[in-house]
């Protein structure tokens, strides 16, 4: 996975370059300051995802799209943990703040890579409750019965597949559409 942001040493701002270095594991390609030294990591980020069934809505799942999105495809709430939380406490939280939505109940449903986005997902079952009201992060909604969701074969695809296998549903999926970070 290409990482499109860091191309500049953060400390001293001299552009940085693909060096081999012997490492733990043997030698390695990262990019790296020829200057100072720093080197870009680029370890896959940790994001949670919910799978939120709405308790009031007849158990229905709440799939969204992100107001981003120039597409209409509906995902999981998803978000990043905050300094000093928990990953439970943290997709609460994102839960909460892109939804209104108060959580009842968490499951752990699985921890899947998500490689297209240097990735690793940590996903929940979420039983909620509550009116919705998105965040201006999102840009619509939808209910769902179990039975009609769709699934993408990747990262919070996976876990909503695995989700539905433990209630019976045998998944149906559909492709992602491409990366238009890497589409010529």
């Amino acid at each position: 996975m290409m990482d499109y942001e860091t191309r500049y040493c953060p400390h001293c701002a001299t552009a940085l370059a693909a060096v081999e270095q012997l490492e733990d594991g043997g030698p390695r390609t990262r990019r790296r300051c020829p200057a100072c030294g720093w080197t870009h990591w680029n370890n896959p980020t940790p994001v949670l995802a919910a799978i939120v069934e709405c308790a009031d809505q007849g158990g229905r799942v709440l799939l969204a799209r992100n107001a981003a999105w120039s597409g209409r495809l509906f995902a999981l709430i998803t978000g990043f943990m905050e300094a000093g939380e928990t990953p439970e406490q943290g997709i609460a939280r994102e839960v909460g703040e892109e939804t209104a939505l108060e959580v009842l109940q968490l499951g752990l449903v699985g921890v899947y890579d998500f490689q297209r986005m240097n990735q690793v997902i940590i996903a929940y079952h979420a039983v909620a409750r509550g009116t919705v009201r998105l965040s201006p992060e999102l840009a619509e909604y939808r209910l769902f019965e179990p039975q009609d969701l769709r699934c993408w074969r990747a990262g919070t695809g996976h876990a909503l597949a695995d989700w539905l296998r433990r209630r019976g549903i045998e998944p149906r999926f559909m492709e992602l559409p491409p990366d238009p970070r890497t589409s010529t």
